[in-house]
């Protein structure tokens, strides 16, 4: 474990490092940082940290830099994740109510998280799997022709045209959406193809087959639904810290184009604490001096999906963790 005064070091020398971009000598923390001691002091404070690998000297200057190791001590010891604002918050409120519907909201948030953090933001869709049906609407289009509309607790909305096997008239349509809704509605998806596998043994005998025609639809939906998706915005961010990346910014834009590496990154959504992913914590070799926040989100205690950012190593912890956690 680190004395408290070495961690005092490491946080400033963090907190220069971020602010200035350049490596970090202890005539300039004596000079910006009370510290309490001397600049001898603190000359061995900084070597005792690069012997145990917090920090390195990146060339033969007198500056240090922090490795992954001291980004990570960094982070773990954060006595506060900077808040945002009254206004940002309002700001944020403001933004997002004005959506009008999920994938206006995704796009909001995306362009909101870009723009508070300045790093690239990933945005889960509501993922399916942990969702629950509110309600599904069944509609005539003509005496053959139906369309089922699915609608989720998370806002999602899916439609599908179903050509019956035989006429189905008005009241049938009506009858069939009210049995539905009492077996699903409020239910998981997981649990709807059990609650419905008894329902056309419920209707008239010409009616059984256009019954099981809609019901395999429904089921269809949740199948091809599960997929997840996600929006990414702000890659030109990256752009603004090519010195942050050691050879080329091309690995990280490579990575951040493949979706599986994006949800990995993400991680799973029932997880929904804040995570910190710092340089090769990072399992693909392509994001390895990148860090990744992520958290979840969702309505009461479970979450639904994953909202974070990637961002060079060299990243203002504080204040992106405290952006993500309020949007």
């Amino acid at each position: 474990m680190l004395s408290e005064r070495r961690l005092e070091v490491l946080r400033a020398i963090v907190q220069d490092y971020v602010g200035t971009e350049e490596p970090v000598g202890s005539k300039a923390l004596t000079e910006r940082h009370r510290l309490g001691v001397s600049p001898a002091t603190v000359r061995n404070d900084m070597a005792a940290l690069e012997d145990e690998g917090y920090i390195a000297q990146p060339h033969t200057s007198a500056g240090r830099i922090p490795t992954d190791k001291g980004y990570r001590l960094f982070v773990d010891r954060l006595a506060d994740v900077k808040p945002m604002t009254a206004p940002e918050r309002r700001a944020i409120h403001h933004f997002l109510d004005q959506a009008v519907d999920l994938d206006d909201v995704v796009a909001r948030t995306v362009r909101l998280l870009a723009q508070l953090t300045r790093q690239v933001a990933v945005v889960q869709y509501p993922s399916l799997t942990r969702s629950t049906v509110r309600h599904v609407e069944l509609l005539s289009m003509a005496p053959a022709r139906l369309m089922l509309v699915l609608i989720t607790d998370t806002g999602r909305v899916e439609q599908r045209m179903i050509d019956c096997p035989a006429p189905f008239g008005e009241s049938s349509v009506a009858d069939l959406r009210a049995r539905l809704n009492s077996q699903v509605a409020g239910r998981r998806f997981a649990d709807v193809p059990q609650l419905v596998q008894d329902l056309p043994e419920s209707f008239e005998s010409e009616d059984r087959p256009t019954v099981s025609t809609v019901l395999s639809t429904l089921l269809e939906t949740l199948v091809e639904e599960t997929e997840e998706r996600l929006m990414i915005g702000g890659t030109a961010n990256l752009t603004r810290f090519g010195h942050d990346f050691p050879l080329t910014i091309r690995p990280v834009l490579e990575a951040l184009e493949e979706q599986v590496v994006l949800l990995k990154l993400l991680g799973e959504a029932k997880d929904s604490a804040m995570t910190v992913r710092i340089g090769h914590e990072n399992a693909h070799e392509g994001l390895s001096s990148t860090s990744v926040v992520s958290v979840g989100y969702g309505s009461g205690r479970e979450a639904v999906a994953k909202l974070g950012v990637v961002g060079p190593t060299r990243m203002d912890y504080p204040g992106t963790m405290g952006a993500v956690r309020a949007v």
